[in-house]
């Protein structure tokens, strides 16, 4: 019972190896649980369980420790705004009343962060528990919290562990939710008191699942086992800067000029952080670590199995994390003021990730400084986007590198480093499992970080045995992974958060970015004084010359140590009042590499998305419109397909003689390349996409980037030539669906656009089959993709074309994080719903993301949608993805879906005149 945030194509997301006890548990619930249609005491049980849990937001109540009487006011939605006349009395009103509504999503994100799964789920998550506790999140936020953080940002969080204490008071498991009463059928698992640390280890859950390129480092390595480096490189194609406009452009408005040198140790001699290389660039790395590349695949082909089972936080493990957010000035708008918008785009989940509201002082002053409202996370205090009464500000993932993986030689007790045996630094850590027996593991680590391959045990085999070229050391002990993160490093990202909350102006904006470590966001900003600007944040590394950090690296050789240096924050690129007059963000490469001294990464999404946003805008302003609020929510909702645009005049010259095909092919006649959940036109080219990155790229892919079950008779790895038939091996994928290559993302548009017009390219050559004769051309593999596209479909939607739709293909479930992600149906039915038939795709402004390689179901989505108006604050407008509520059969449980999936907007009140007219509940806390 992982909690799983992903969402659902339909197809059953739990892991492999599930354990045979905790099925018998789940059934054990599932029967009594049954008795919610009988009579008598099971109606009764299952009536008052799901009741009991659900909040009280009307009247009075008293929590002890509050200085002064607080009030928390509730909109038609659930959703609420808190005032009070201190800071300590507002974050604790906050942790009270975010327990109210989401205490068990909190406490499992706090079970994941500190590796203590198996105490609430049983021996099914040792193995995940064994992973986390080796990356430490929880322990570096202890040191966080006792050596980084301001003394300000520590009475918070103490208040805000105080208000959820105080809900927690008196109340069994079945008061606090329904998941609570399911588990105490199985065990005895009682929840504990929260910690200001349980907040601070949630930032490095999200830091995690936005860590960068460390999933593109592994799969470039898989790939070695089957391409050569010129394949490699063809699927990994240079940014095009030359078509889609990076972040920050040089020449337009105030920009940062990079003139700093590095900044180097810190004041006390320590090193600051980050710094030099990590792996192989396709230069310098090519001796070291290609010695160590039989060593390597095996390594990374079992670190993948073992990263594919940790709980995600917010992402799909790291992959297809984006976002949007952009700003527009106000000459461009019909207020005159700004308007900024943001969807970040994550896995789905139930509840949203996101947690809505507002936090007042009824008075702003010294003692209560924070006038704020919009999206944060349940439990964890401040707001994270949204906006106070003079700035607003969005995010989006950046996506720098901020993470290398080590390829370590392991040596009796110690590893290779620079010619010597080093000893490791071991720490003990006792598991606790619920209904069985502890388990004591050995953490390891090396200089650049703790070892991942320690936590499986066929890792270990295969670092043991791991066969090396001649240019590696010796194998001795084997080989192990490692990692080297910024995350790991104590930082004060916690601080930045209440910094932005309060700040005023741009320069404070910008002071308060400095603080925000990880994960490294693009912030983009506007003020009701009409400025508008962007500031990258982060802990950089500064990587060797020639380094790019686009490879795992050899760790023994000392020159890709990382050194402690790391991007000067004032060398950090920004943008303020541009003369273009808008800003647009969407996971982009944020500056041109060749006017920037640093790497920043080597692998930015390509800016199908953001150029999209950019050519809306500019057709506005070329037009002499003006842009409104419901202007940028329908460019939110933009779902015009890019790689539809540059295939389908291909499609439609190709001469098809299969009837039943060639009327598939006139769907494409006249379509305008939208992808509405009701086109039939949709569903068919992207069936038709997909099939053509199965026979162009998938089918060529090592079987470690595959789709688990997809088997194919290939060529032994180790083959010097061209096999026979009867030479050749069965080989199956082995890969999730929503994490398999191709995933048919804005790279692989842009690997596409690159040999389009190459009508012999290798890549469109595809072998016979029993079937189906070989292609040696573009076009005969578009006819075959057409082909197969059009039976694909059949078998799904049926035979009449007039019934298809490409909603009925691209559906949204939304499941519950833990008991509602597997185990027996009647269980998921009570916490699941679902499913919704959505517009948009993958790469499109709408981002409904799905994996071309395992399915059309959605695997991430705008997880909320704002629009913030600075010229009346009181006339912007949001969405989130499901409700306020985390307790199922509630009001506010998913009330917001229908309105999210449409692509509504709700009004988001913000002047204490205004949340009154919206207020339909109203709670007093007194002390």
């Amino acid at each position: 019972m992982p909690p799983n945030t992903t969402a659902s194509s339909g197809q059953k997301p739990g892991k492999s190896g599930r354990k045979k006890g905790r099925r018998a548990r789940l059934l054990l619930i599932v029967l009594v649980l049954a008795l919610v249609g009988g009579f008598g005491y099971g109606g009764y049980w299952s009536v008052s369980t799901v009741r009991a849990s659900f909040p009280q937001t009307k009247g009075t109540l008293t929590l002890e420790g509050l200085s002064g009487p607080v009030e928390v006011k509730r909109d038609g939605n659930g959703i609420p705004q808190i005032y009070a006349s201190s800071d300590e009395d507002l974050f604790m009103a906050q942790g009270f009343v975010q327990a109210q509504d989401r205490f068990y999503e909190m406490d499992v994100r706090r079970h994941m962060t500190a590796g203590r799964l198996s105490e609430m789920f049983g021996k099914g998550q040792v193995k995940n528990d064994e992973f986390l506790r080796t990356l430490g999140w929880d322990r570096v936020a202890q040191q966080e919290y006792d050596t980084k953080l301001s003394a300000s940002t520590k009475r918070h969080l103490q208040a805000y562990a105080k208000g959820v204490n105080a809900y927690l008071k008196g109340k069994d498991g079945g008061d606090i939710s329904l998941e609570y009463a399911a588990l105490g059928l199985t065990n005895d698992y009682k929840p504990q008191s929260w910690t200001p640390v349980d907040s601070v280890s949630w930032l490095k859950a999200m830091a995690w699942d936005l860590r960068g390129n460390m999933q593109d480092e592994i799969d470039r390595s898989l790939m070695t086992s089957r391409l050569g480096p010129k394949q490699i490189a063809d699927l990994y194609p240079e940014y095009p800067y030359g078509r889609n406009k990076p972040i920050v452009q040089k020449g337009d408005g105030r920009y940062n000029a990079v003139t700093q040198a590095f900044e180097g140790p810190t004041a006390s001699g320590t090193q600051s952080g980050t710094g030099a290389s990590t792996s192989a660039s396709s230069s310098s790395a090519s001796s070291s670590s290609s010695s160590a590349s039989s060593a390597l695949q095996s390594q990374l082909s079992g670190l993948y199995k073992v990263l594919d089972n940790v709980p995600t936080a917010v992402g799909v493990n790291g992959n297809g994390i984006g976002s949007n957010s952009w700003v527009v000035s106000g000459k461009y708008t019909i207020t005159g003021k700004p308007l900024l918008a943001n969807d970040p785009h994550l896995s789905a989940s139930l509840p949203s990730v996101w947690y809505q509201m507002g936090l007042h002082c009824t008075t702003v002053s010294s003692k209560c400084q924070y006038d704020v409202t919009g999206y944060t996370f349940a439990g964890m205090p401040g707001v994270v986007i949204g906006h106070n009464r003079n700035i607003a500000w969005g995010m989006t993932n950046s996506g720098v590198d901020v993470t290398d993986l080590y390829l370590e030689k392991m040596s009796g007790n110690g590893y290779l480093y620079d010619g010597k045996v080093r000893p490791f630094t071991t720490r003990t850590e006792t598991v606790k499992v619920a209904g069985g027996d502890s388990k004591q593991i050995v953490v390891r680590a090396t200089d650049n970080g703790p070892l991942l391959s320690d936590r499986d045990d066929e890792l270990v085999t295969v670092g043991k045995k791991a066969t090396v070229d001649t240019g590696a050391p010796d194998r001795g002990d084997g080989y192990g992974i490692s990692l080297r993160w910024t995350a790991l490093d104590p930082g004060n990202s916690m601080d930045a958060v209440f910094a932005i909350d309060k700040a005023s102006n741009w320069n404070e904006f910008r002071a308060a970015a400095r603080s925000f470590d990880v994960p490294s966001q693009n912030l983009v900003y506007a003020d009701t004084q009409g400025n508008i600007g962007y500031q990258l944040p982060g802990r950089i590394p500064v990587r060797a010359k020639g380094d790019d950090g686009s490879l795992p690296a050899p760790g023994w050789d000392p020159k890709y140590s990382w050194t402690g240096r790391y991007i000067p924050q004032t060398a950090l690129p920004y943008e303020f009042d541009p003369d273009r007059g808008y800003i647009v963000t969407a996971n982009q490469a944020v500056i041109d590499k060749s006017k920037y001294p640093y790497t920043l990464t080597t692998d930015w999404g390509y800016g199908a998305r953001s150029q999209r946003i950019t050519d809306l805008i500019e057709s506005k302003i070329k037009t002499g419109g003006k842009i409104s609020t419901d202007d940028m929510r329908q460019m939110q909702l933009d779902d015009s397909s890019e790689i539809a645009k540059l295939l389908v005049p291909k499609l439609l010259k190709i001469d098809i003689s299969d009837k039943n095909v060639r009327q598939t092919q006139k769907l494409l006649e006249g379509w305008d390349y939208t992808q509405d959940a009701d086109s039939a036109a949709a569903a068919y080219f992207n069936a038709v996409w997909r099939n053509v990155l199965k026979l162009a790229f998938g089918n060529k892919l090592p079987k470690e980037l595959r789709v688990k079950g997809q088997c194919l008779w290939v060529e032994p790895a180790d083959s010097t030539g061209p096999a026979d038939e009867n030479q050749k091996v069965r080989e199956c994928g082995e890969r999730e669906p929503d994490q398999a290559q191709p995933d048919g993302g804005d790279r692989w548009f842009e690997v596409v656009r690159n040999i389009l017009d190459d009508q012999n390219n290798d890549w469109w050559h595809t072998p016979a089959t029993r079937t189906e004769p070989a292609t040696t051309t573009r076009d005969q593999l578009f006819a075959r993709a057409m082909q197969d596209a059009r039976w694909e479909l059949t078998a799904k939607l049926g035979k009449d074309v007039d019934t298809w739709s490409w909603g009925r293909l691209h559906r949204l479930f939304l499941k519950n994080q833990t008991l509602g992600t597997e185990g027996p149906g009647l269980l998921q039915y009570m916490l699941n719903r679902g499913p919704w038939q959505l517009d948009g795709g993958e790469a499109t402004v709408n981002a409904t993301g799905w994996n071309a390689a395992g399915g059309y179901g959605a695997v991430w989505v705008p997880s909320m949608r704002m629009v913030v108006n600075l010229a009346d604050l009181d006339k912007s407008k949001w969405i989130n993805l499901s409700g306020a509520s985390g307790h199922a059969y509630d009001a506010h449980y998913t009330d917001q879906t229908d309105l999210w999936a449409k692509g509504d907007l709700l009004s988001w009140h913000f002047s204490k005149d205004e949340v009154d007219k919206s207020t339909t509940d109203t709670l007093e806390l007194k002390p």
